[in-house]
């Protein structure tokens, strides 16, 4: 089985000793240096409800459905309400700070071509998005076309990283093998994203502690790693937290606080 340090190198091999503390051990050369950035883990005495993002993305919402999510978090001051694009105006009339809004793109398949996601992602931006969550090209990962899958996590990075929008990028880790999810979060880095998520919570599993617990050890303490997918109670939550997430994406916000 190779190390972490093993792919990084196979895919960007450098002689410089990385400071932002990834398992990687070598330097990526990342479109946005994190080194010298505040770390980005849990901190217990912000609590719960600061790290999380209430997320209402099912087909059928509404705008009444809209208004309670934000009405929720602006009480807990949650992180942020995540959207379907449909519903930004919306949100981002309803929201008070600490709140921010996100939305999501190439969703929930992650298999849309690199133009289609950088324009989506531009429409979104333009909208007055304050987050963006995006499911990486899942279709290229299992392709093995690595150069693709890298230049659409980028592709939208760029833009984020001028409008200082900040990115997750969705990995799909119900999808993926040890390695592949290694690549990823990998590529995620490279590129410029801030955070990686494990999941839509349209895939066939949610987040596990084992996934979240190596995404962590990928990236380091730099960099953000979000838990999403299945967590509905407070218990599952405190798992995600301890393996090393610093965000949770839930439904049941009420659940967890």
């Amino acid at each position: 089985m190779k190390s972490i340090e093993q792919i990084a190198q196979e895919f960007f091999p450098s002689q410089t000793l990385a400071r932002c503390g990834g398992a990687h051990k070598y330097c990526l050369h990342c479109a946005k240096c994190r080194a010298d950035e505040p770390d980005e883990l849990y901190d217990p005495n912000s609590g719960i409800a600061s790290v999380i993002d209430a997320t209402v993305l099912k087909a059928e919402a509404n705008s009444q459905d809209i208004e309670e999510l934000c009405k929720m978090a602006n009480q807990f001051k949650t992180a942020s309400v995540c959207i379907n694009s449909y519903f930004i105006a919306q949100a981002l009339k309803l929201v008070k700070d600490p709140v921010r809004v996100c939305t999501v793109i190439n969703f929930p398949l992650g298999a849309g071509s690199r133009k289609a996601v950088k324009k989506e992602a531009k429409a979104v931006i333009e909208a007055g998005i304050h987050e963006l969550d995006m499911v990486q090209n899942i279709a290229a990962v299992k392709s093995k076309d690595w150069d693709l899958a890298l230049e659409t996590i980028k592709a939208v990075a760029i833009q984020c990283l001028e409008e200082k929008v900040l990115l997750k990028v969705i990995l799909e880790t119900c999808y993926l093998s040890r390695e592949e999810l290694i690549i990823s979060c990998l590529f995620s880095k490279k590129a410029g994203a801030k955070f990686v998520k494990t999941s839509t919570g349209f895939g066939t599993a949610g987040a596990k502690a084992d996934d979240i617990a190596l995404m962590r050890e990928v990236v380091g303490p730099k960099f953000g790693v979000k838990a999403s997918g299945g967590i509905r109670n407070p218990e599952t939550a405190k798992q995600m937290l301890d393996s090393g997430a610093n965000r949770i994406g839930a439904s049941s916000v009420k659940a967890l606080i």
